[in-house]
């Protein structure tokens, strides 16, 4: 029933996904959501553990573009020190931001991946764009009055998801 809000990969934070991860998987770009995956949604001016994964990813030649449903002021203070590319106002869980992103990377399907904390808006994105997806654990418990809305819902979703599918389980990586 829920099969469209189904991740290929749980992961407990962004920062445990390796380049060696990624490119094993055949995935030469990560798509990832700004707040809660990124950096905490109150907080815009992210770590450095944050700083260490970008550099990461960077010295291994696989970009970073951020997708996300904020204002483009808002992702561009947030990311420019980061020096990322990004889609603002992507409309996640449309298709339409996250194809954006790939278009500007001229990567395939196979080759990019989308992260989010959200199954609502960044996993059923990218289940409509076609490309895997790795859902994550929010980085702050606390959430934007908009997002706790959705919060109430995937509870019921991700239940339903877990029951149907036990192999769902949240790892420290992707292997």
């Amino acid at each position: 029933m829920f099969s469209n809000y189904k991740p290929t990969w749980m992961v407990d934070a962004i920062y445990q996904i390796t380049p060696l991860q990624l490119k094993k998987m055949g995935i030469k770009a990560v798509l990832t959501d700004l707040d809660n995956t990124l950096i905490a949604w109150n907080n815009p001016d992210g770590t450095q553990e944050l700083l260490n994964w970008i550099l990461e990813m960077k010295n291994a030649g696989i970009p970073v573009v951020v997708v996300s449903n904020n204002k483009s002021s808002r992702v561009k203070r947030a990311i420019q020190q980061f020096e990322l590319d990004y889609v603002a106002r992507a409309l996640k869980p449309f298709a339409r931001g996250i194809r954006s992103a790939q278009k500007k990377l001229n990567l395939s399907n196979d080759e990019v991946v989308m992260v989010g904390d959200q199954i609502m808006t960044d996993i059923r994105g990218a289940n409509r764009a076609g490309i895997r997806s790795i859902l994550v654990k929010p980085i702050v418990d606390t959430d934007g009055w908009n997002t706790q809305i959705n919060r109430f819902f995937e509870r019921k979703i991700m239940r339903s998801l877990v029951k149907k599918h036990p192999e769902m389980k949240w790892r420290g990586g992707l292997e």
